[in-house]
């Protein structure tokens, strides 16, 4: 599994470079947007982590030009976290958006979950972790500080995947559909019943939640708990 990694922080680009070798992919760097084009096409790369400050071509110009030519997975990272940023890099075409700082571990997590939504083989992982909850994806089983909370189904793990990739951040619905069913396999109504359900799993008290958060109006946030709280 081959990543281009493409951002011109010499050094943020190393640390990419050497946390996405240890989990197990190849790593091509391009420093630029005319190069990261160039690597694409030379390399032809099955994921993309693309900066979006980049000289030359800027990273949301190297992204749709991208897109116009090929489906291959793209994850933007930036300091720009707006909502305007990120709504336009996913209009754009790009699978997902990292704002940093981030953690190399939240890193390889969303890598290996677009990789695996685009159904690629993303090299295997241990389980996901956030706060005290940890969700094993092969087996799609929950644990909170180590006691089993059950089995979820395919949906139920999905969303819970993203939102555990993005713990502590309010997820819009429409993301979060995106991510579970694809764009045009599910609704509000669908999203808010696949809630409902994994609060029955998920919460002591699904009527008055402490983990899966309702921000009204927006979506859906998994809380930040500590294994001591």
């Amino acid at each position: 599994m081959k990543a281009l990694i493409v951002d011109d922080d010499l050094v943020l680009a190393d640390v990419l470079s050497f946390t996405l070798r240890r989990a197990g992919f190849q790593v091509v760097l391009a420093h630029d947007g005319q190069a990261a084009l160039n690597a694409w096409q030379a390399e032809a790369p099955d994921l993309i982590i693309l900066d979006l400050n980049l000289p030359r071509l800027d990273g949301l110009t190297v992204c749709q030009r991208i897109r116009e030519r090929a489906e291959t997975p793209i994850i933007i990272l930036s300091v720009r976290g707006e909502d305007d940023d990120v709504v336009r890099g996913l209009e754009l075409g790009a699978d997902d958006y990292i704002t940093k700082p981030f953690s190399p571990r939240q890193l390889v997590a969303r890598a290996q979950a677009v990789l695996r939504r685009a159904g690629g083989s993303a090299p295997v992982s241990g389980p996901l972790m956030a706060g005290d909850l940890t969700l094993d994806l092969e087996r799609r089983e929950l644990h909170r500080s180590g006691h089993p909370l059950g089995q979820l189904t395919p949906l139920e793990c999905r969303l819970m995947e993203v939102l555990m990739l993005n713990s502590g951040h309010v997820l819009p619905a429409d993301t979060l559909i995106a991510h579970v069913w694809g764009p045009a396999g599910g609704d509000r109504t669908m999203l808010k019943q696949l809630v409902h359900r994994l609060r029955a799993k998920v919460e002591p008290d699904p009527a008055a939640p402490t983990t899966l958060e309702t921000v009204p109006g927006v979506g859906y946030a998994l809380l930040q708990r500590s294994s001591n709280s």
